[in-house]
Protein backbone atom coordinates (compact mmCIF):
# COMPACT_ATOMS: atom_id res chain seq x y z
CA UNK A 1 0.00 0.00 0.00
CA UNK A 2 1.31 3.34 -0.83
CA UNK A 3 1.56 6.04 1.85
CA UNK A 4 2.61 8.97 0.46
CA UNK A 5 5.09 10.40 -2.34
CA UNK A 6 8.50 10.69 -2.37
CA UNK A 7 11.09 13.22 -4.57
CA UNK A 8 11.71 9.73 -6.35
CA UNK A 9 7.54 8.25 -5.98
CA UNK A 10 5.80 6.11 -4.39
CA UNK A 11 7.29 5.74 -0.89
CA UNK A 12 5.86 1.94 -0.11
CA UNK A 13 5.21 -0.08 3.37
CA UNK A 14 4.91 -3.41 4.85
CA UNK A 15 2.94 -5.69 3.04
CA UNK A 16 0.01 -6.87 4.27
CA UNK A 17 -1.03 -10.37 4.70
CA UNK A 18 -4.99 -11.54 5.84
CA UNK A 19 -4.12 -14.41 8.10
CA UNK A 20 -8.05 -14.26 9.54
CA UNK A 21 -11.70 -14.05 8.75
CA UNK A 22 -14.76 -13.90 10.60
CA UNK A 23 -18.38 -13.25 9.44
CA UNK A 24 -21.91 -13.09 10.61
CA UNK A 25 -24.77 -12.66 8.16
CA UNK A 26 -28.21 -13.88 7.38
CA UNK A 27 -27.27 -16.41 5.08
CA UNK A 28 -24.75 -18.07 7.18
CA UNK A 29 -22.26 -17.79 10.26
CA UNK A 30 -18.31 -18.38 9.81
CA UNK A 31 -16.73 -18.58 6.85
CA UNK A 32 -18.31 -21.98 5.62
CA UNK A 33 -21.57 -21.48 6.11
CA UNK A 34 -21.45 -17.80 4.96
CA UNK A 35 -19.62 -18.97 1.89
CA UNK A 36 -22.25 -21.91 1.36
CA UNK A 37 -25.06 -18.86 1.55
CA UNK A 38 -23.83 -16.77 -1.10
CA UNK A 39 -23.82 -19.29 -3.75
CA UNK A 40 -27.32 -20.19 -2.88
CA UNK A 41 -30.43 -18.07 -3.71
CA UNK A 42 -31.83 -16.09 -1.08
CA UNK A 43 -34.76 -18.01 0.44
CA UNK A 44 -36.95 -14.85 1.45
CA UNK A 45 -37.95 -13.43 4.62
CA UNK A 46 -36.44 -10.80 6.82
CA UNK A 47 -32.33 -10.73 6.64
CA UNK A 48 -31.34 -10.62 9.89
CA UNK A 49 -28.64 -13.29 11.73
CA UNK A 50 -30.11 -16.02 13.41
CA UNK A 51 -28.86 -18.83 15.65
CA UNK A 52 -26.22 -16.89 16.95
CA UNK A 53 -26.42 -16.74 21.00
CA UNK A 54 -24.20 -13.53 22.15
CA UNK A 55 -24.66 -14.85 25.98
CA UNK A 56 -22.02 -17.72 24.86
CA UNK A 57 -19.39 -15.08 24.80
CA UNK A 58 -20.53 -12.70 27.51
CA UNK A 59 -22.10 -14.45 29.84
CA UNK A 60 -25.73 -13.59 30.92
CA UNK A 61 -25.29 -11.14 32.72
CA UNK A 62 -22.67 -8.88 30.94
CA UNK A 63 -24.72 -9.70 27.52
CA UNK A 64 -27.57 -7.21 28.72
CA UNK A 65 -24.89 -4.66 28.79
CA UNK A 66 -23.47 -4.80 25.43
CA UNK A 67 -26.17 -3.80 22.41
CA UNK A 68 -26.22 -6.09 19.41
CA UNK A 69 -24.02 -4.60 17.09
CA UNK A 70 -21.11 -5.09 19.41
CA UNK A 71 -22.12 -8.22 20.02
CA UNK A 72 -21.91 -9.42 16.29
CA UNK A 73 -18.58 -6.88 16.47
CA UNK A 74 -16.92 -9.24 19.03
CA UNK A 75 -18.21 -12.17 17.66
CA UNK A 76 -17.00 -11.60 13.93
CA UNK A 77 -13.61 -10.75 15.59
CA UNK A 78 -13.15 -13.75 17.74
CA UNK A 79 -13.74 -16.27 15.15
CA UNK A 80 -11.11 -14.39 12.95
CA UNK A 81 -8.47 -14.27 15.26
CA UNK A 82 -9.03 -18.07 16.19
CA UNK A 83 -8.92 -18.38 12.29
CA UNK A 84 -5.89 -16.63 12.55
CA UNK A 85 -3.90 -18.44 15.55
CA UNK A 86 -1.95 -17.39 18.27
CA UNK A 87 -0.60 -14.01 16.59
CA UNK A 88 2.42 -13.94 18.84
CA UNK A 89 2.47 -10.33 18.71
CA UNK A 90 3.36 -7.32 21.28
CA UNK A 91 -0.30 -5.86 22.58
CA UNK A 92 1.34 -2.61 22.56
CA UNK A 93 1.68 -3.18 18.85
CA UNK A 94 -1.52 -4.33 18.10
CA UNK A 95 -4.52 -2.18 16.61
CA UNK A 96 -8.43 -2.28 15.95
CA UNK A 97 -10.39 -0.31 13.26
CA UNK A 98 -14.10 -1.36 13.29
CA UNK A 99 -16.83 0.12 12.03
CA UNK A 100 -20.32 0.99 12.26
CA UNK A 101 -22.79 3.27 10.40
CA UNK A 102 -25.42 4.04 12.95
CA UNK A 103 -23.83 1.82 16.65
CA UNK A 104 -26.64 0.98 19.46
CA UNK A 105 -29.71 2.23 17.54
CA UNK A 106 -31.70 -0.91 19.00
CA UNK A 107 -30.49 0.01 23.26
CA UNK A 108 -31.38 3.82 22.34
CA UNK A 109 -35.21 3.24 21.36
CA UNK A 110 -35.71 0.68 24.11
CA UNK A 111 -34.53 2.96 27.02
CA UNK A 112 -36.21 6.00 25.06
CA UNK A 113 -39.08 3.87 25.45
CA UNK A 114 -38.38 3.60 29.42
CA UNK A 115 -38.01 7.10 29.50
CA UNK A 116 -41.21 8.27 28.22
CA UNK A 117 -43.00 5.54 29.87
CA UNK A 118 -41.65 5.29 33.54
CA UNK A 119 -39.26 8.81 33.33
CA UNK A 120 -35.85 9.44 33.47
CA UNK A 121 -34.64 8.02 36.63
CA UNK A 122 -35.35 4.62 35.43
CA UNK A 123 -33.01 5.27 32.07
CA UNK A 124 -30.03 2.34 31.81
CA UNK A 125 -26.79 3.59 33.40
CA UNK A 126 -25.18 1.51 31.07
CA UNK A 127 -27.11 3.31 27.84
CA UNK A 128 -24.01 5.51 26.76
CA UNK A 129 -21.60 3.03 26.85
CA UNK A 130 -24.02 0.36 24.90
CA UNK A 131 -25.34 3.12 22.42
CA UNK A 132 -21.90 4.68 21.46
CA UNK A 133 -20.16 3.65 18.15
CA UNK A 134 -16.84 3.19 19.44
CA UNK A 135 -18.55 0.57 21.81
CA UNK A 136 -17.46 -2.60 19.11
CA UNK A 137 -13.71 -1.72 19.06
CA UNK A 138 -13.37 -0.73 22.42
CA UNK A 139 -14.99 -4.10 23.74
CA UNK A 140 -12.60 -5.66 20.73
CA UNK A 141 -9.34 -4.06 22.15
CA UNK A 142 -10.53 -4.59 25.89
CA UNK A 143 -11.76 -8.37 25.38
CA UNK A 144 -7.78 -8.81 23.81
CA UNK A 145 -5.48 -6.54 26.08
CA UNK A 146 -4.65 -5.15 22.76
CA UNK A 147 -2.88 -1.62 23.47
CA UNK A 148 -2.65 -0.24 19.91
CA UNK A 149 -4.51 1.88 18.15
CA UNK A 150 -8.27 1.57 18.61
CA UNK A 151 -10.57 3.48 16.47
CA UNK A 152 -14.27 3.29 14.75
CA UNK A 153 -15.20 4.99 11.51
CA UNK A 154 -18.59 6.03 10.90
CA UNK A 155 -18.91 6.69 7.04
CA UNK A 156 -21.99 5.62 6.72
CA UNK A 157 -22.18 1.95 4.26
CA UNK A 158 -18.62 3.23 2.89
CA UNK A 159 -17.77 2.19 7.38
CA UNK A 160 -16.29 -1.32 6.75
CA UNK A 161 -14.19 -1.14 3.89
CA UNK A 162 -13.01 2.38 5.26
CA UNK A 163 -11.91 0.70 8.25
CA UNK A 164 -10.33 -2.36 6.62
CA UNK A 165 -8.24 0.29 4.69
CA UNK A 166 -7.58 1.82 8.08
CA UNK A 167 -6.15 -1.27 9.98
CA UNK A 168 -4.49 -1.90 6.84
CA UNK A 169 -2.75 1.19 6.49
CA UNK A 170 -1.43 0.82 10.62
CA UNK A 171 0.24 -2.38 9.12
CA UNK A 172 1.75 -0.89 6.29
CA UNK A 173 3.18 2.19 7.92
CA UNK A 174 4.71 -0.58 10.81
CA UNK A 175 2.66 1.55 13.62
CA UNK A 176 1.47 -2.23 14.11
CA UNK A 177 1.94 -5.67 13.72
CA UNK A 178 -1.14 -7.08 13.45
CA UNK A 179 -4.56 -5.10 13.38
CA UNK A 180 -8.13 -6.13 12.79
CA UNK A 181 -10.23 -4.18 10.39
CA UNK A 182 -14.20 -4.74 9.79
CA UNK A 183 -17.31 -3.44 10.93
CA UNK A 184 -21.35 -4.61 11.62
CA UNK A 185 -24.52 -3.57 11.87
CA UNK A 186 -27.90 -3.85 13.71
CA UNK A 187 -29.97 -1.33 13.20
CA UNK A 188 -33.30 -3.11 12.00
CA UNK A 189 -35.21 -1.92 14.73
CA UNK A 190 -39.18 -0.37 14.46
CA UNK A 191 -37.43 3.16 14.22
CA UNK A 192 -34.57 2.40 12.33
CA UNK A 193 -36.79 0.41 9.52
CA UNK A 194 -39.97 3.37 9.69
CA UNK A 195 -36.88 5.77 8.74
CA UNK A 196 -35.33 3.65 6.02
CA UNK A 197 -38.68 2.97 4.44
CA UNK A 198 -40.10 6.55 5.01
CA UNK A 199 -37.19 7.83 3.22
CA UNK A 200 -37.94 5.49 0.28
CA UNK A 201 -34.77 3.73 0.09
CA UNK A 202 -35.98 0.12 1.10
CA UNK A 203 -37.27 -2.20 -1.43
CA UNK A 204 -40.77 -2.22 -1.41
CA UNK A 205 -40.76 -5.57 -2.77
CA UNK A 206 -38.64 -7.08 -0.05
CA UNK A 207 -36.41 -8.29 -2.83
CA UNK A 208 -32.69 -7.53 -3.22
CA UNK A 209 -32.22 -7.24 -7.50
CA UNK A 210 -28.76 -5.37 -7.72
CA UNK A 211 -28.18 -4.05 -11.29
CA UNK A 212 -31.65 -5.08 -12.25
CA UNK A 213 -33.91 -3.28 -14.16
CA UNK A 214 -36.90 -4.31 -11.52
CA UNK A 215 -34.33 -2.96 -8.80
CA UNK A 216 -36.42 -0.91 -6.22
CA UNK A 217 -34.52 -0.24 -3.18
CA UNK A 218 -32.32 -1.78 -0.79
CA UNK A 219 -33.09 -4.84 2.01
CA UNK A 220 -31.98 -3.88 4.82
CA UNK A 221 -29.84 -6.11 6.97
CA UNK A 222 -27.72 -7.32 10.00
CA UNK A 223 -24.41 -8.49 10.23
CA UNK A 224 -20.35 -7.98 10.65
CA UNK A 225 -17.60 -9.09 9.18
CA UNK A 226 -13.51 -8.98 10.34
CA UNK A 227 -9.96 -9.19 9.06
CA UNK A 228 -6.87 -10.01 10.73
CA UNK A 229 -4.49 -8.50 8.76
CA UNK A 230 -0.69 -8.59 9.84
CA UNK A 231 3.33 -7.36 8.56
CA UNK A 232 3.74 -10.06 5.71
CA UNK A 233 7.02 -11.48 7.46
CA UNK A 234 5.53 -11.36 10.79
CA UNK A 235 2.72 -13.79 9.20
CA UNK A 236 5.28 -15.92 7.56
CA UNK A 237 7.79 -16.16 10.79
CA UNK A 238 5.21 -17.84 12.33
CA UNK A 239 3.50 -20.33 9.68
CA UNK A 240 0.32 -18.44 9.30
CA UNK A 241 -2.09 -19.39 6.97
CA UNK A 242 -2.52 -16.31 4.57
CA UNK A 243 -5.41 -16.08 2.28
CA UNK A 244 -4.68 -12.66 0.70
CA UNK A 245 -2.72 -9.51 0.53
CA UNK A 246 -4.54 -5.97 0.92
CA UNK A 247 -2.71 -4.59 -1.95
CA UNK A 248 -4.27 -0.98 -1.98
CA UNK A 249 -7.67 1.04 -0.68
CA UNK A 250 -8.88 4.51 -2.27
CA UNK A 251 -11.04 6.71 -0.05
CA UNK A 252 -12.91 9.82 -2.00
CA UNK A 253 -15.93 12.29 -1.26
CA UNK A 254 -18.92 12.93 -4.31
CA UNK A 255 -19.46 16.12 -2.15
CA UNK A 256 -22.95 16.28 -4.29
CA UNK A 257 -25.51 15.31 -2.20
CA UNK A 258 -26.05 13.67 1.30
CA UNK A 259 -27.95 10.63 0.08
CA UNK A 260 -27.89 10.55 -3.42
CA UNK A 261 -25.14 9.73 -5.42
CA UNK A 262 -22.93 11.86 -7.88
CA UNK A 263 -24.60 11.45 -11.54
CA UNK A 264 -22.03 9.45 -13.46
CA UNK A 265 -20.04 8.01 -11.07
CA UNK A 266 -17.14 10.32 -11.05
CA UNK A 267 -16.29 9.98 -7.26
CA UNK A 268 -16.91 6.28 -7.25
CA UNK A 269 -14.66 6.35 -10.72
CA UNK A 270 -12.09 8.59 -8.83
CA UNK A 271 -12.08 6.36 -5.88
CA UNK A 272 -11.39 3.31 -7.85
CA UNK A 273 -8.53 5.15 -9.59
CA UNK A 274 -6.66 5.89 -6.37
CA UNK A 275 -7.39 2.50 -5.65
CA UNK A 276 -5.20 0.75 -8.59
CA UNK A 277 -2.75 3.61 -7.86
CA UNK A 278 -2.36 2.75 -4.67
CA UNK A 279 -1.71 -0.86 -5.57
CA UNK A 280 0.08 0.18 -8.82
CA UNK A 281 -1.89 -1.84 -10.57
CA UNK A 282 -3.58 -1.12 -14.12
CA UNK A 283 -7.28 -1.93 -14.73
CA UNK A 284 -6.79 -4.82 -16.70
CA UNK A 285 -5.10 -6.60 -13.80
CA UNK A 286 -8.41 -6.85 -11.61
CA UNK A 287 -10.15 -10.25 -12.60
CA UNK A 288 -13.49 -9.26 -10.24
CA UNK A 289 -15.23 -6.59 -8.97
CA UNK A 290 -17.64 -7.09 -5.82
CA UNK A 291 -19.80 -4.09 -6.18
CA UNK A 292 -21.81 -2.27 -3.83
CA UNK A 293 -24.62 -3.27 -5.72
CA UNK A 294 -27.50 -2.58 -3.31
CA UNK A 295 -30.65 -2.73 -5.74
CA UNK A 296 -31.18 1.33 -5.39
CA UNK A 297 -31.98 2.83 -8.61
CA UNK A 298 -29.44 5.01 -8.15
CA UNK A 299 -26.73 3.62 -7.01
CA UNK A 300 -26.31 1.03 -9.19
CA UNK A 301 -26.74 3.14 -12.39
CA UNK A 302 -24.05 5.21 -11.10
CA UNK A 303 -21.60 2.35 -10.09
CA UNK A 304 -21.63 0.68 -13.20
CA UNK A 305 -21.45 3.97 -15.15
CA UNK A 306 -18.47 4.60 -12.68
CA UNK A 307 -16.76 0.59 -13.38
CA UNK A 308 -17.54 1.44 -17.79
CA UNK A 309 -15.32 4.69 -17.24
CA UNK A 310 -12.50 2.98 -15.70
CA UNK A 311 -12.49 -0.46 -17.06
CA UNK A 312 -14.55 -0.11 -20.49
CA UNK A 313 -17.11 -2.40 -21.33
CA UNK A 314 -17.87 -5.37 -20.09
CA UNK A 315 -15.17 -5.14 -18.27
CA UNK A 316 -14.50 -7.48 -15.43
CA UNK A 317 -17.31 -9.71 -14.04
CA UNK A 318 -19.28 -8.26 -11.22
CA UNK A 319 -20.75 -9.80 -8.52
CA UNK A 320 -23.23 -8.31 -5.76
CA UNK A 321 -23.74 -10.35 -2.55
CA UNK A 322 -26.52 -8.01 -1.51
CA UNK A 323 -28.95 -9.74 -3.89
CA UNK A 324 -28.30 -12.51 -1.17
CA UNK A 325 -27.02 -10.92 2.49
CA UNK A 326 -29.11 -7.96 2.03
CA UNK A 327 -27.37 -4.02 3.13
CA UNK A 328 -26.20 -4.22 6.51
CA UNK A 329 -25.06 -0.89 6.42
CA UNK A 330 -21.67 -0.23 8.06
CA UNK A 331 -21.20 -3.73 8.24
CA UNK A 332 -21.44 -4.52 4.56
CA UNK A 333 -18.57 -3.30 3.43
CA UNK A 334 -16.71 -5.33 5.80
CA UNK A 335 -18.30 -8.64 4.89
CA UNK A 336 -17.93 -8.03 1.48
CA UNK A 337 -14.06 -7.67 1.90
CA UNK A 338 -14.53 -11.62 3.87
CA UNK A 339 -16.59 -12.63 0.36
CA UNK A 340 -13.58 -10.95 -1.98
CA UNK A 341 -11.05 -13.03 -0.01
CA UNK A 342 -13.23 -16.41 -0.32
CA UNK A 343 -13.51 -15.60 -3.81
CA UNK A 344 -9.53 -16.06 -4.39
CA UNK A 345 -9.40 -18.54 -1.57
CA UNK A 346 -12.41 -21.22 -3.36
CA UNK A 347 -11.58 -19.75 -6.88
CA UNK A 348 -15.20 -19.01 -7.66
CA UNK A 349 -17.20 -15.91 -8.24
CA UNK A 350 -21.08 -15.87 -5.97
CA UNK A 351 -23.56 -15.05 -8.73
CA UNK A 352 -25.69 -12.01 -8.15
CA UNK A 353 -29.29 -13.26 -6.83
CA UNK A 354 -32.48 -11.22 -7.64
CA UNK A 355 -30.41 -10.36 -11.34
CA UNK A 356 -32.38 -11.36 -14.05
CA UNK A 357 -33.18 -8.44 -16.03
CA UNK A 358 -30.79 -6.70 -17.17
CA UNK A 359 -31.18 -3.17 -17.24
CA UNK A 360 -30.64 -1.42 -20.92
CA UNK A 361 -28.67 1.56 -19.35
CA UNK A 362 -25.95 -0.67 -17.48
CA UNK A 363 -23.17 -2.12 -19.94
CA UNK A 364 -21.17 -3.97 -17.15
CA UNK A 365 -20.74 -7.84 -17.22
CA UNK A 366 -22.80 -9.27 -14.08
CA UNK A 367 -22.48 -12.85 -12.51
CA UNK A 368 -25.66 -14.53 -12.15
CA UNK A 369 -27.76 -17.31 -12.19
CA UNK A 370 -24.40 -19.83 -11.49
CA UNK A 371 -21.02 -18.86 -9.85
CA UNK A 372 -18.13 -18.56 -12.36
CA UNK A 373 -14.92 -20.19 -11.93
CA UNK A 374 -12.29 -17.72 -10.93
CA UNK A 375 -8.43 -17.87 -11.43
CA UNK A 376 -7.11 -16.23 -8.56
CA UNK A 377 -6.15 -12.27 -9.28
CA UNK A 378 -6.70 -9.25 -7.67
CA UNK A 379 -10.12 -8.06 -6.54
CA UNK A 380 -11.88 -4.64 -6.54
CA UNK A 381 -14.28 -4.35 -3.44
CA UNK A 382 -16.61 -1.19 -3.35
CA UNK A 383 -18.69 0.64 -1.01
CA UNK A 384 -19.66 3.96 -1.24
CA UNK A 385 -22.32 5.36 1.40
CA UNK A 386 -24.83 8.49 2.45
CA UNK A 387 -22.64 11.53 2.89
CA UNK A 388 -20.96 11.21 -0.05
CA UNK A 389 -18.47 8.72 1.17
CA UNK A 390 -16.20 6.20 -1.31
CA UNK A 391 -14.64 3.49 -0.47
CA UNK A 392 -12.37 0.75 -2.59
CA UNK A 393 -10.02 -2.03 -1.42
CA UNK A 394 -7.84 -4.02 -3.76
CA UNK A 395 -7.45 -7.47 -2.26
CA UNK A 396 -4.32 -9.80 -3.37
CA UNK A 397 -3.91 -13.41 -4.04
CA UNK A 398 -1.24 -14.57 -1.62
CA UNK A 399 2.16 -14.88 -3.53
Amino acid sequence: MLLGHGPDGPVRGHRVAITGLGVLACCGIGVEDFWAGLLRPWPGGERRVTGFDPAAIFGPKEVRRVDRFAQLSVAAADMALADAGDVAADPARCGVVFATGIGGLESLEAQLRVYDGKGPRRVSPFLIPMMMPNAGAGTISIRNGWRGPCETIATACAAGTHAVAAAARLVASGRCDVTIGGGAEAAMTGLGIAAFTNMTALSTSGHSRPFDARRDGFAIAEGSGALVLERWDHAVRRGARIYGEVLGAGSTADAHHITAPAPGGGGAAACIELALADAELQPADIGHVNAHGTSTPLNDLSEAQAIAKVFGTPGPPVTSTKGVTGHALGGAGAIEAVAAVLTIDRRLMPPTDGYGEPDPEISIDVVAGQPRPFEPAPVLSNSFGFGGHNGCLVIGPPA
